[in-house]
């Protein structure tokens, strides 16, 4: 992937990995600080920039992962397409766009905003809060998937019907419904209202 300034200065030239910083952000989703992942997402949480990606098919099937089991935060639990944090500095759309890419090993054919959404939810298992301002992307993914074991443990495309079975039968992540509900304008303007989205 390009280098940006903002991805640029969370690269170490030695290979060592530095302490991942978060946007803090207000009600309005305006920037008023940082802090480093983990103590952002410790209880109660401090709010933060993220962001959500839902990726269908040309069938207008959604693209799941399963978040792979050495996560720290909601291991082993299904998801939309993609999730994360933009570094300091870092627009969304280049956020959703890099990270997209670092755990599917795709691009979007097509990739574009879908509103905000702002929630709070605690991980009972972990004992991790989302406090999060989420900046929602739907798009399409046409190439063949090349996911990294570490960060995806298994994806899967699903119909409408098809995730309501599965949400029943499986754990989901805290936030999923709540961002899923939120994007659903945005992807019934993108599969059209016969995929049942």
């Amino acid at each position: 992937m390009p280098t940006t300034p903002a991805t640029a200065a969370h690269s170490s030239s030695n290979g060592t990995a530095d302490a991942i910083m978060l946007e803090l952000v207000d009600e309005n989703g305006t920037t008023i600080g940082t802090a480093e992942k983990l103590a952002a997402h410790q209880a109660p949480g401090q709010l933060h920039r993220a962001f959500s990606v839902f990726l269908f098919d040309e069938q207008g099937r959604l693209l799941l992962q399963r978040r792979a089991l050495g996560k720290y935060h909601s291991p082993g639990v299904w998801s939309n397409t993609c999730c994360g944090h933009p570094y300091p500095g870092e627009a969304p759309f280049a956020a959703a766009a890099r990270r997209t890419y670092e755990e599917l090993g795709v691009s979007p054919s097509l990739l574009a905003a879908a509103g905000t959404v702002r929630y709070n939810h605690p991980d009972p298992a972990s004992g991790l809060v989302e406090q999060e301002f989420n900046h929602l992307f739907v798009g399409m993914v046409q190439e063949r998937l090349r996911p990294d074991e570490e960060e995806v443990g298994e994806t899967a495309f699903v119909t409408a019907g098809e995730l309501a079975e599965r949400h029943a039968a499986a754990p989901f992540s805290a936030w999923f419904m709540t961002v899923l509900d939120a994007a659903r304008p945005a992807i019934r303007e993108l599969t059209g209202t016969s995929a049942g989205w």
